[in-house]
């Protein structure tokens, strides 16, 4: 690296976000040498969150923690929070745990009734197949999916309602991402009822992670520039070495590109689960966008053309039937659904985690989220959110696919489901319902084969790194905030040739301690 050096990073996710802080911190560039090309107007790529309480709150999604994420806890250790700048975004989440720690006592829900979780309702059979799938090597399993593993049966679980609607999995998901959520997740599993382990930010992730650490990379001089769309990078190819020597970008409808010179730095976030998302409204349901128009798929299948090493996309974002869900986010103008369902699961909001309604056939879940959800969310308004994973069947109450609903049908799906009917028209016209269609929010699940996702830094890269939800870094889970920062973490280190090792992967399913519980669990009656 010189004194000269560049970075270009492509996309504004927290993979990129988390880049940049380390180029500032451990890496020493100038902010000004740093740029950030974005082809939306705003940043925070999937951590997303907008609205107002007239129009609307939205959220695509909402992630959570864990005590073992070690690269987002090192990334926050240095940004200062929202709430009190005198104090980091770290310290902020881990305060706010204290209180708010997770208490699930209405994690399933049936018929009306709070299902007893207490018995995970494995079968003998489940627990052995369960046990073999975590000690089969990957390459063996190639791109088996779960339910080719698995027999029907172990779809009817409490464990697997429980497991698929805390970190969205379905049965035609790869076989490989589940047994490392397995893994990677052992010492969560005694109390995956209450979901204890679980954190979660104060406010939004936008809120609480986005914006703070947009303002410290601002404050440190790096380059924002939205609305520029990167449509190709040449790459020179020189045996097994790989060196980016132009970006090709359309901003504002202008075509431009950036020269590299041999000490300039390129991180593209390639692929993206959010993109192409349609909203819908209380009385409009989403379209689906089947044809790609986000510029990170498109970018991707550009470079994977140039080298194998570069992956190959279509493994992920070809089939939208079995990647995309639904979610919905509730803008209410009183509180009477907090409180009825503050009273139905013994839960107040902040503090009740996922409840699932088991016997949906969307397989609704919905959260109260601790209020204010937004950082300048008015008194008088609260923010819940809610999902479905299967969209396109017909509900139990509203005759519809929920993907051709509209935001107050699927309200009402949901409170009939509850059995809120009594106060159903009260709610449903205090709500602001707004519907998020995303194609491909699982697409990282899709079954796929060792090299379809590129390593962070692909053999002989020179200065170019893959980071984000759809590179390969082993034994870690996708879907997280943890596995993009940790992406930033090796490219940044690495392609500087940093004296810092990214931060230590906690391996729980060593501990003969947290097996012993994991079993216990798992043999619970």
């Amino acid at each position: 690296m010189s004194a000269t050096t560049k970075a270009y990073l492509v996309g504004s996710g927290i993979a990129s976000l988390a880049a940049a802080a380390y180029l500032v911190k451990e890496g020493g560039l100038a902010g000004q040498n740093i740029v950030i090309l974005e082809q939306e107007d705003g940043y925070g790529g999937s951590l997303d969150a907008r609205g107002d309480p007239e129009h609307g709150y939205s959220m695509r999604g909402g992630r959570m923690f864990e005590e073992k994420f070690n690269c987002t806890y090192d990334l926050l250790s240095f940004i200062p929070s929202i709430s009190d700048p005198k104090k980091s975004a770290k310290d902020e989440l881990m305060e706010f745990h204290q209180e708010f720690f997770w208490n699930d006592k209405a994690r399933l829900v049936s018929g009306g009734s709070i299902v007893d979780v207490a018995n995970l309702g494995f079968r003998e059979r489940d627990r052995l197949d369960l046990v073999n799938l975590c000690a089969t090597p990957e390459a063996a399993l190639g791109t088996r999916s779960i339910d080719e593993w698995f027999e029907p049966e172990f779809f009817e679980s409490n464990f697997w309602f429980i497991w698929c609607t805390t970190f969205a999995f379905e049965p035609w998901h790869s076989a490989v991402e589940f047994k490392r959520y397995c893994l990677r997740f052992t010492h969560l599993f005694s109390t995956i009822d209450t979901m204890a382990g679980i954190y979660r930010t104060q406010f939004n992730q936008f809120d609480a992670m986005v914006r703070p650490i947009v303002g410290w990379l601002k404050e440190h001089g790096v380059v924002f520039r939205p609305r520029a769309e990167v449509t190709d990078i040449d790459v020179a190819v020189d045996g097994n070495e790989k060196t980016a020597t132009r970006i090709r970008y359309l901003a504002d409808g202008e075509e431009g590109e950036i020269n590299l010179s041999p000490d300039d730095l390129v991180f593209v976030t390639n692929g993206s689960m959010t993109a192409d998302t349609t909203y819908g409204s209380s009385t409009a349901a989403p379209s689906l966008q089947t044809e790609k128009q986000g510029g990170s798929w498109t970018l991707w299948q550009r470079l994977a053309a140039k080298s194998p090493d570069f992956g190959r996309p279509a493994a992920f974002c070809t089939d939208i039937g079995k990647s995309k869900w639904e979610s919905i986010t509730v803008t209410a103008h009183d509180s009477t659904f907090f409180d009825l369902l503050e009273a139905f699961s013994g839960s107040e909001a902040g503090k009740g985690g996922l409840v699932t309604i088991k016997d949906s056939n969307w397989l609704l879940t919905v959260v109260l989220n601790h209020q204010p959800h937004y950082y300048e969310q008015p008194k008088g308004t609260w923010v819940w959110w809610g999902y479905g994973l299967f969209p396109d069947k017909v509900g139990n109450f509203v005759q519809k696919k929920m993907s051709d609903c509209t935001g107050r049908e699927i309200l009402e799906e949901i409170l009939l489901h509850l059995r809120f009917a009594e106060k159903m028209e009260h709610i449903r016209d205090t709500s602001i319902v707004i519907p998020a269609m995303m194609p491909y929010i699982t697409s990282q699940f899709m079954p796929r084969t060792g090299t379809d996702r590129p390593q962070v830094i692909p053999a002989g890269s020179k200065n170019l790194a893959f980071i984000g939800q759809y590179t390969e870094i082993p034994d870690d889970v996708v879907f997280t905030v943890e596995y993009s920062v940790r992406s930033a973490q090796i490219a940044v280190f690495g392609l500087l040739g940093l004296d810092r090792e990214v931060s230590p992967f906690y391996k729980g399913q060593h501990d003969p301690r947290i097996l012993f519980d994991a079993l216990k669990m798992l043999h619970r009656k």
